[in-house]
């Protein structure tokens, strides 16, 4: 498995659910990491006997020294039989090192879908087409991610595999709701929640303008803000302070209890630039939560369409607002784990089918 950092992000949290499921008897992951810092999956992860293996950051400054890297790598490891990338064209170099080496599983995973422009673009957009040739496997969660990575004519041949959730531990219960509201002193308060990293997709910057306007019209709202990493976190933290919302905007930072705190909410906003088939809202949706999605967030994730509600990010943040505000005093909560079930994104499930896809290629 190839990763960044093992943090709690959308493809992090899919692939421990997954992990947690599968028959480790028969199926070893173990995982590539591109940062010196521990991620916080980190200790399960070795708790369940799998091993973590440190790379270097892949950057244009050190591309011969990752390069030695990844070949010392393959000098020591000649055991694997599979690779399957999560960091989408940051592969590129092991999916082409593994190929070489007769790896004959080599699997890249379309997690997202980037929309506009960044100065690494052009940068992405050269290696992703590089390292195409080099796949043997492609893995998606929908279909604009499968378009951006492999592209117009391979993303047809790509494998859909779900961000499947635990439905029946994140299934709506009044008691845990209670008992969540009461804890962190929630009773009295409107919550509107949003998990997520505070990377510049996540779109942060104008949930707080859409905030502003919730506060305005309804001033016992309590904007809880779930997750960590990402390089948005102090420009969040400044506007913050620079609207005077201290007291109305808490940072919960990254959290192991996220299907509870789920339950404790009121309405769930997404104002993405861009997104996969997001875990949060799948959680969400799985919790009775209703959810307001910017157009940016593919309607793939959408299992139980009463509960989302869809606004273009060229809406104002008043319209924002106003929707957001209808959608929590309306709640109607209830339970839909067999509805989550039924539409295929149970863990359970998925993890048996995804340990028979990996044992049967394993055999060819």
């Amino acid at each position: 498995m190839l990763f960044t950092i093992l943090n709690r992000g959308g493809a992090e949290t899919m692939t421990m659910n997954y992990l947690r499921k599968i028959d480790r008897t028969k199926v070893i992951f173990d995982f590539i990491v591109h940062r010196e810092e521990r991620g916080v999956y980190e200790d399960e992860i070795e708790s369940m006997g799998c091993k973590i293996f440190r790379f270097p950051s892949m950057t244009i400054f050190n591309t011969l020294s990752y390069k030695e890297a990844v070949s010392n790598f393959f000098d020591l490891h000649p055991e694997y039989e599979m690779i399957h990338g999560h960091c989408s064209e940051l592969g590129y170099y092991i999916y082409k090192e593994a190929h070489k080496r007769g790896v004959k599983f080599i699997a890249a995973h379309a997690h997202s879908e980037p929309s506009g422009f960044d100065m690494k673009k052009p940068i992405r957009n050269i290696l992703k087409r590089a390292m195409r040739p080099y796949l043997t496997h492609y893995f998606t969660c929908g279909q604009g991610s499968a378009k951006w990575l492999f592209g117009r004519k391979l993303m047809k041949k790509a494998i859909f595999i779900p961000n499947a959730i635990d439905a029946n531990s994140l299934e709506f219960n009044s008691v845990k709701r209670e008992k969540i509201r009461s804890s962190n002193d929630w009773e009295q308060r409107l919550i509107i929640g949003n998990v997520s990293s505070f990377s510049p997709a996540k779109n942060h910057l104008f949930l707080l303008d859409i905030f502003v306007e919730i506060v305005s019209r309804e001033p016992s709202a309590l904007l809880v803000l779930v997750g960590s990493g990402g390089n948005m976190e102090s420009k969040v933290k400044e506007k913050v302070l620079r609207l005077k919302l201290e007291d109305k905007v808490k940072f919960m930072g990254s959290r192991s209890d996220v299907p509870d705190l789920l339950q404790g909410m009121d309405v769930f906003v997404f104002s993405s630039l861009f997104e996969g088939l997001g875990m949060a809202q799948l959680e969400a949706q799985a919790s009775g939560l209703k959810v307001l999605n910017s157009t940016k967030i593919p309607k793939d994730g959408i299992i139980i369409p009463e509960l989302v509600s869809f606004l273009s990010l060229d809406q104002s943040a008043a319209e924002w607002a106003e929707k957001a505000l209808q959608m929590a005093k309306n709640p109607n909560r209830r339970r839909c784990s067999q509805e989550i079930i039924k539409m295929g994104f149970d863990i359970n499930k998925n993890a048996k089918w995804l340990q028979n896809l990996y044992i049967t290629e394993s055999l060819h």
